[in-house]
């Protein structure tokens, strides 16, 4: 998984114009997932990342791809799922979530992220990714470029109970 992010870029990614070097720890890695934990104003924040194994699209240039699971026990926030694309996603374009037999197309976008509309809909993706294998997700770019993005889900379950024994989730 390291060779694929490494702890200071995603932490670069998720919070910009932040530096958290000194404050980031891994808490483990878990066959393709990594979980960490860092302190912010808000208290100890933790979250879990992983890469695609595969990612798929008629484009020439693309950033970072990853998906990102984070906990938030100060602001009393859990299981809050991202993917970040890479790419600026096209305005008003759906992003859809394929696990095994479920679909979840009610995620938003904003710039080069996708989220889930509702809490509800990050704890039915939560839910579905420690259920299933593989994790594909489908965007459309600001170019109009369609892409597939494939992630494992092996370790899924032990990254996350890493972080919520970190960060205390009952």
């Amino acid at each position: 998984m390291n060779k694929f992010l490494s702890s200071f870029v995603l932490l670069g990614l998720l919070f910009p114009g932040i530096s958290f070097a000194a404050t980031q720890q891994m808490i483990g890695e878990y066959d393709d997932w990594v979980a960490y934990y860092h302190k912010d104003a808000g208290g100890i924040v933790c979250y879990m990342a992983s890469a695609p194994k595969r990612d798929e699209g008629k484009y020439t240039k693309r950033g970072d791809i990853y998906a990102v699971v984070t906990h938030r026990p100060g602001e009393k926030s859990f299981d809050v799922v991202n993917f970040v694309a890479g790419y600026t996603f096209k305005p008003g374009s759906k992003v859809t979530v394929k696990i095994g037999k479920t679909t979840i197309s009610r995620l938003f976008t904003s710039e080069d992220k996708a989220w889930a509309v509702s809490d509800k809909v990050d704890k039915e993706l939560v839910n579905a990714m420690k259920k299933g294998e593989r994790m594909i997700v489908h965007g459309v770019s600001s170019k109009g470029t369609n892409t597939k993005d494939t992630y494992s889900l092996a370790g899924f379950t032990g990254a996350y109970k890493a972080i919520s024994s970190k960060c205390k989730k009952k």
